[in-house]
């Protein structure tokens, strides 16, 4: 358990969280995607957006929330999991049903979307002019990265917010916890 006084830990600086930072990536990539490349009125549109928005929302809301509550932190973060999955499938079928190529993980595009993930801190401006500059294919194809990373990192926090709190417990256990000490430094 930490030595910071009080019961509620640390929070809310999601900005800082890879996680979220990819996330906001591919809601930026999805955006633009969305207003270049599909019709307007398409429904596909709107989905997608809010898919990639939802994703990255849920992060912000997830961590804000977990000072109070390490089970809606772990809940928030499985939505937006669920939602970026949501958005995986819209871009891969935007290249299936246009018969484009998905790109294998291990393929030289992929490797390279992959080492500019590694940039810290990850921003739009870090992909902005390969975006920006390729054809509808390209740009699926570099989402689909981002999004399999944003995924990849929410897996291993959700992980190991069930393994804190597997360790630490939730709110109610800190709060006894911290009052039994109390107790006992004036009894």
């Amino acid at each position: 358990m930490s030595d910071l006084p009080g019961f509620i830990p640390p929070h809310g600086n999601y900005k800082e969280l890879r996680s979220y930072q990819k996330a906001e990536v591919a809601y930026d990539i999805t955006y633009r995607f969305s207003q270049k490349f599909l019709k307007k009125g398409d429904r596909t549109v709107d989905q997608m957006v809010q898919a990639a928005r939802s994703g990255k929302q849920n992060i912000v809301e997830g961590v804000r929330a977990s000072g109070g509550s390490k089970e809606m932190e772990i809940k928030l973060l499985n939505v937006a999991r669920a939602s970026l999955e949501e958005l995986l499938a819209d871009y891969e079928d935007f290249l299936r049903v246009r018969d484009f190529p998905i790109w294998k993980k291990d393929s030289k595009e992929a490797q390279y979307v992959r080492k500019l993930g590694y940039k810290t801190p990850q921003t739009y401006e870090t992909y902005r002019q390969i975006i920006e500059s390729r054809p509808p294919e390209i740009v699926a194809n570099i989402a689909l990265c981002v999004i399999h990373q944003s995924n990849y990192l929410l897996d291993q926090q959700i992980r190991r917010l069930e393994q804190d709190f597997i360790k630490e417990g939730g709110l109610r256990e800190r709060m006894t916890r911290a009052r039994l000490k109390e107790r006992n430094k004036s009894g």
